[in-house]
């Protein structure tokens, strides 16, 4: 035990509703709405220090639920298990750093709420939204123990501050913890020169690619319509391709035109996000040797692949060793936590995509894993807006990625996060490519939320606190 541990004394819980401004096509769904849920979590350490830490993440339904099942009643069945886990953790009374609290509460009673959720509701809620649920209050317990003791959150992940070492929540590829004995998540992070990361653009299905497509009626609102207009405004380097994962010929055409299109502006770099629709490897192989053959300057440009298979890598776990042999592959949704990165490792994936939406200790944990195991890294994005960019962005620049991070809530919601914008104008633009780190500082994730005037809703859930 040590005087920095803190205890859950109190939270409040909103759902902010975001509209897109142009239609994302997530897998064999189209996103133009999303539930932004935000908590605001109350801190107390041992030592008697408070603090207000926030916590933020999209509840993409299409994302973490795919199905036959209504949009609406997929939302809505995730924002009452949000209000379920604010509940709990109304009744917690586990005092620790936000990692051991974190990690607890996935492991102890993240299964048990998820699984009586399921019998009362009779809907089957997939783990990973159970996961994307909880990370709000995840991120909102590592800003509090910061706000609690005054120090950034990143500068609290060793001996100093943690209780235990990650040989207690680790174990190597030879079923070891010895491994990871003595170490800690900062012995795995990196803190670049400059506050910048290079900023990698979503290029949607639905996105249109060249300028003259310009929709004639479309809104003039400042912003792009198309790739090209976005690579000219933003400067962009990099480029991610959603492909369907189930036809071919359209897939390739569209590596095929994008590449065409990076070549001509300079981009230097691509990956392919088949989001989880191919079942088989020769589906990847064969798009990617096609491109070889007859667009080799496009197939140099793709750094790598991401999540081509189904999620559920116990239930499918294919043997992807041919795949990787061409370009490194990536797990995203299958990623969500170090073991299955461990087993995806035995089955031929080659990095891993971190994500804050799947809790940022499980990142962590993941990130601390595959650099141990010499696994390369990626930060994906949620389509964050407003608060959820901040973690997000950190977690990219503290973890040392092959190029990066992705951020695209400034494509599809740009207005959403004006008032954040307001107090960090870098990290909600891109700018020669990049977006910038320099206003963030001070306690836990370095918000400053005092000075962001964002105007809330009522609260859906409110826990007044407990005494000391």
């Amino acid at each position: 035990m040590k005087p920095y541990d803190i205890r859950v004394t109190g939270l409040k819980l909103y759902f902010l509703p975001v509209q897109t401004r142009v239609p994302l096509k997530f897998g064999a769904e189209t996103l133009t709405r999303v539930t932004c849920a935000r908590v605001c979590l109350e801190a107390e350490s041992r030592a008697g220090g408070r603090g207000e830490g926030w916590g933020e993440t999209p509840l993409s339904v299409q994302w973490v639920w795919p199905g036959d099942l209504t949009y609406e009643v997929r939302e809505r069945a995730m924002m009452r298990f949000c209000e379920t886990i604010a509940n709990t953790l109304a009744d917690w009374e586990e005092q620790g750093h936000p990692f051991e609290l974190g990690h607890r509460f996935m492991k102890e009673v993240l299964p048990g709420l998820a699984e009586n959720f399921r019998r009362s509701s009779g809907l089957d809620l997939p783990y990973l939204a159970a996961l994307v649920c909880f990370s709000l209050f995840d991120l909102a317990l590592h800003d509090a123990y910061g706000q609690a003791n005054g120090v950034p959150v990143y500068d609290t992940y060793h001996a100093g501050y943690m209780n235990r070492d990650l040989s207690a929540y680790l174990i190597s590829s030879e079923g070891t913890s010895a491994l990871f004995a003595g170490k800690y998540p900062a012995d795995f992070l990196v803190r670049p020169k400059h506050k910048e990361l290079v900023a990698w653009h979503l290029v949607g299905g639905k996105d249109l690619l060249y300028r003259h497509e310009h929709p004639p009626d479309a809104a003039d609102d400042g912003y792009p319509y198309t790739l090209e207009d976005w690579i000219r405004r933003d400067g962009l380097t990099c480029l991610k391709v959603k492909l369907t994962g189930s036809d071919p010929e359209w897939d390739y055409e569209r590596l095929r035109q994008v590449g065409r299109i990076a070549l001509d502006h300079d981009v230097q770099w691509l990956s392919a996000d088949f989001n989880c629709q191919v079942t088989e490897c020769g589906y990847v192989n064969g798009i990617l040797d096609r491109l070889l053959a007859g667009e080799p300057e496009i197939y140099k440009l793709i750094l790598y692949i991401e999540q081509p298979f189904p999620y559920d890598l116990e239930a499918n776990p294919i043997d992807v060793r041919s795949v990787s042999a061409r370009k490194p592959l990536f797990m995203d949704e299958s990623a969500h936590d170090w073991e299955l990165v461990k087993r995806g490792r035995e089955l031929g994936w080659s990095g891993v995509a971190l994500k804050t939406c799947k809790t940022q200790t499980g990142a962590l944990l993941s990130l601390c894993w595959a650099k141990a195991h010499g696994m390369t890294l990626m930060v994906q994005d949620l389509t964050n807006p407003m608060l959820a960019q901040i973690p997000h962005v950190l977690l990219a620049y503290h973890a040392g990625t092959i190029m990066g991070v992705e951020t695209n809530g400034m494509q599809f919601y740009p207005e959403a996060s004006r008032p954040e914008a307001a107090v960090h104008p870098g990290l909600y633009v891109r700018r020669s490519g990049k977006i910038r780190l320099d206003t963030l500082g001070g306690s836990g994730f370095g918000y400053r939320a005092e000075r962001i005037e964002r105007l809330l809703p009522e609260p859906a859930f409110v826990y007044s606190g407990r005494g000391a």
